[in-house]
């Protein structure tokens, strides 16, 4: 069976999307994975993306890493992911996935925000070994002492504050943090420049994946650990290695909202 796929990208954050909502036959994502790897397509991840158990809503998402791992949420994969959608009509979306529902805005031009949900601070949650809730923590990595903030965005976040995101030790610290023992189930690692209270600059080890040049959670989580620390205003843009997004948080248990462009890069297909 031959499968369409659209091949996109957010920030430079590689997406492939795969829409199944009308298929008459049953498939499996793993398949698919294995299909676009061997056929040579770049991606950082795969929007896997079926019939919604709701049928107000746009439909459902599952997100697999490149080395196929499922993972909860992806901010730059759900905004591509509406973009794709988008020509059969609407400007207003609601999508099911595994961190819970999310509710997508198709702006001007390639653009798109998407509402990533509340932060979530408590450490069994996101989830992190904590004795208790703090703004900020010490993380043992290797002997060396580091001064973290950890969050979830429907997927567990550290962020630490660099100088400059261009001598950042991301290569040596990304992968050690994370699988460091604190993260049971691992964690994506930003490293953040604070320019000015509306300007960051970032860059991302995402588990299973690695460094990327866009990650939309990341992003999400490192504005909120600035706002959290008096360091950032509501609305902030952040410089990534592939390019700007926005993204606005007014605090407290409020949603965050990411918003950039979403762009097609060329349409291809696999067989299942």
């Amino acid at each position: 069976m031959r499968q369409s796929y659209l091949e996109m990208h957010g920030a430079g954050n590689r997406i492939v999307v795969i829409d199944r909502r009308s298929a008459s036959t049953p498939a499996a994502a793993a398949d698919a994975l294995s299909a676009l790897t061997a056929g040579g397509v770049k991606f950082d991840q795969l929007m896997w993306l079926e019939a919604a158990e709701d049928p107000a809503h746009a439909g459902r998402y599952r997100v697999f890493n490149v080395d196929g791992s499922e993972v909860e949420q992806c901010g730059n994969g759900a905004r591509c992911l509406v973009r794709a959608i988008s020509g059969r009509g609407g400007r207003q979306f609601v999508l099911e996935s595994p961190a819970g529902l999310v509710e997508a805005r198709l702006l001007d031009g390639d653009r798109v925000a998407v509402n990533m949900g509340s932060p979530v601070l408590e450490p069994v949650a996101i989830p992190f070994i904590a004795d208790e809730q703090a703004r900020r923590y010490t993380l043992d990595v290797a002997g060396e002492q580091f001064d973290v903030a950890v969050l979830s965005m429907g997927n567990p976040h550290c962020v630490l504050d660099v100088a400059d995101v261009e001598t950042a030790a991301v290569e040596r610290l990304g992968p050690l943090i994370e699988r460091h023992e604190r993260f049971p189930a691992r964690a994506n690692v930003g490293f953040m420049q604070v320019i000015d209270r509306s300007h960051i600059a970032l860059r991302v080890h995402e588990r299973g994946a690695g460094e990327t040049l866009a990650c939309g959670t990341g992003a999400c989580a490192a504005v909120v650990a600035g706002r959290r620390a008096g360091r950032l205003d509501d609305e902030v843009e952040v410089r990534l290695p592939g390019g700007q997004l926005v993204v606005s948080w007014r605090g407290a248990v409020g949603p965050v909202w990411l918003t950039g462009a979403a762009e097609l890069i060329r349409e291809g297909s696999i067989d299942l």
